[in-house]
């Protein structure tokens, strides 16, 4: 079959399938792209004729922004629990090295993303062809070298013989669970459009088998064992349990034993937030009856986590001496964590394991009933915070809890940046495994509106709520375009606060009082930024973009403007103003943040006393 690599790329994505559970999905649900130079005439033209002769084989997308692109693609990928995902295909230079970040976030969140940016000329016949980079020492590096310190897997394609080989060894880390994230094959743009004659066989459906690892007998025993020894055990609950929907298995291994359930960024949402052993977030932006469980816990049941520091709370979380840990993760690198006993399984089949082998086993009923105890008056706390009665602007927990009490239980709330995703993982009340969708492995400004199209391509049946604050909305925006040519239905609450509230209240902890996070005019008196606000009209911005826009002026007319928006069709944006200085309730715990060891200012030495006191609590977790 004589093809351009170009077109053989797009004939063999459009014949991937993936497979778990004898359950067949699309790999690739389409390809969003911005073309250039370097990809119009070779994955340009391959995309048209594809569409032309075979409509629906590999849908293009147009976006508007190459990061934004990869970061609508993990979240399709996420809320399709890793099992179909897009490619996405940019022009060399920076068309190319825009997606570096996207990369970089698929990657730590182990989100599969296939990205196909376009390369310098293979043959060099034209060097220095427009935007290469030049390195004197070595001829065949291209920026797109940038992207394999962020890749899980890479590859240039400097001959279409190449070709194969490379589509294969992509294919199969975008389907392991253990090894996934961004996948780039550059494409240099003679080669894109270079014809050769390709095996059939290399456009056959092919059906890739995600894999459910069971557990090592022997490694399963010496978790059980340590398990059955515990008083205060506490499951840790990850993104592994939503991926490899478990949160079923997840339910009745609880309830059978007893043990409660705290729950990271990824892992929230595993257990419903009312369920009786269900204790919430854990770790620096946890519910402080998560963290008190997990400062006495004897034994953490860590169950498809890779233990951030927001989770261990810099280290200080699980602050029992005695303190071991059951790691069941698909990954071995994260089962070996803290030196605990790693079970290297899929977490559904993990669990199930653990349930069997501990039947009859149970915590004291003291245990469970304390649990449910210190999850009502949490929940206590949340209600207070989401009808503060705050005025004349809500704070922030008002407008959560508003945009909680109007979705509905399968609607999904999509975050990522600033002080919005830990007041989040504290206080919204989860009802749906899919309702929570924060991004915090990479907490990457910029995505929470590009990441909200990608979770309602994936769901057009539930509503998605995207919480952005001015910050991050001014990052990235421009998705907003592409969901209103696609006639996508987002709900994007923007937060106008004035500035950066998270780092502002980051920035007084660590001893440099809001410095740099105010949107100010320039004082002449001064010289500082602490002049007057900015006549930042973000509403206006956004209604030009072509999005219906509805300002609230306060609590009771943000839920009229959500029910509002809910009931319509498209893109809508509610615009609220609040006020940054009023904090959520606290979760009673710490994150590392360095401070200045010297300094002439008062706030930064009485920061460094308060950070060398808190150091005093930190853990290595090597059994000492």
């Amino acid at each position: 079959m004589r093809l351009t690599v170009a077109q053989a790329v797009v004939h063999f994505l459009a014949a991937q399938r993936s497979e778990r559970d004898g359950v067949e999905h699309r790999l690739f649900a389409g390809c969003f792209g911005i073309f250039g130079h370097g990809n119009v005439a070779g994955m340009g033209q391959a995309l048209m004729e594809a569409e032309l002769r075979t409509p629906g084989a590999l849908p293009y997308h147009q976006s508007r922004n190459e990061q934004a692109m990869v970061h609508a693609s993990a979240a399709y990928a996420r809320m399709r629990n890793r099992l179909t995902t897009f490619a996405c295909t940019s022009s060399i230079g920076p068309g190319a090295t825009n997606m570096v970040t996207g990369a970089a976030l698929a990657t730590i969140n182990r989100l599969p993303v296939l990205l196909l940016p376009g390369d310098v000329f293979a043959t060099r016949v034209a060097d220095p062809v427009l935007q290469q980079l030049e390195h004197p020492g070595a001829a065949d590096v291209s920026v797109n070298d940038a992207f394999r310190p962020v890749s899980r897997f890479f590859d240039r394609i400097w001959r279409p013989e190449q070709l194969p080989s490379a589509l294969l060894s992509a294919m199969r880390v975008l389907t392991d669970p253990a090894e996934t994230g961004a996948v780039t094959l550059a494409l240099p743009q003679d080669v894109q459009v270079e014809a050769y004659d390709w095996p059939a066989g290399l456009f056959a459906p092919r059906v890739w088998h995600v894999a459910r690892p069971v557990p090592e007998p022997a490694a399963l025993a010496r978790a059980v064992e340590l398990v059955r020894s515990a008083r205060r055990p506490l499951i840790v609950a990850g993104g592994g349990v939503g991926y490899s929907d478990a949160t079923e298995a997840l339910r009745l291994l609880a309830e059978a034993t007893g043990v409660p359930v705290a729950e990271t960024q990824a892992g929230k949402g595993s257990l419903p937030y009312d369920h009786p052993l269900s204790l919430g977030a854990v770790g620096s932006s946890g519910t402080t009856a998560a963290n008190r469980f997990a400062r006495h816990a004897d034994v953490v049941i860590g169950i498809g986590t890779r233990y951030s520091d927001f989770t261990t709370a810099s280290r200080t979380a699980f602050a029992n001496p005695q303190v071991r840990f059951v790691n069941v993760n698909v990954a071995a690198f994260d089962a070996a964590k803290h030196t605990g006993v790693g079970v290297v399984a899929d977490a559904r089949e993990a669990l199930r394991a653990l349930a069997g082998a501990l039947d009859g086993w149970s915590v004291d009923p003291e245990y469970r009933q304390e649990a449910h105890r210190l999850a009502k008056e949490w929940d206590e706390v949340v209600d207070r915070a989401y009808h503060l009665g705050h005025g004349p602007l809500p704070a922030q927990s008002e407008v959560i809890g508003a945009v909680n009490e109007v979705s509905g239980p399968r609607d999904v709330v999509v975050c990522a940046a600033g002080s919005m995703p830990g007041d989040l993982h504290r206080l919204w009340r989860t009802r749906d495994p899919k309702g929570y969708h924060v991004e915090y492995g990479y907490s990457c400004m910029g995505y929470e509106i590009a990441g909200g199209l990608g979770v309602r391509m994936a769901c057009p049946d539930r509503d998605v709520f995207v919480l952005v604050g001015d910050g991050s909305y001014l990052m990235m925006a421009q998705e907003l375009v592409t969901a209103v040519q696609e006639g996508v239905k987002l709900i994007v609450v923007l937060v106008q606060n004035h500035g950066f509230a998270s780092i502002g209240e980051l920035s007084e902890s660590v001893g440099a009082p809001r410095f740099g996070t105010w949107y100010r005019y320039r004082n002449p008196s001064s010289g500082r930024l602490d002049g007057d606000v900015l006549p930042v009209d973000l509403a206006a911005n956004a209604a030009s973009l072509g999005v219906r826009v509805l300002r609230a002026g306060g609590v009771d007319e943000l839920r009229a403007a959500l029910r509002e928006a809910k009931a319509g069709a498209g893109p809508t944006l509610v615009h609220v103003e609040t006020d940054p200085l009023v904090p959520a309730p606290g979760s009673g715990s710490w994150w590392d943040v360095p401070v200045a060891e010297v300094s002439e200012l008062d706030a930064t030495r009485e920061a460094r006393k308060r950070y060398e006191a808190a150091k005093t609590g930190q853990h290595s977790y090597l059994g000492e």
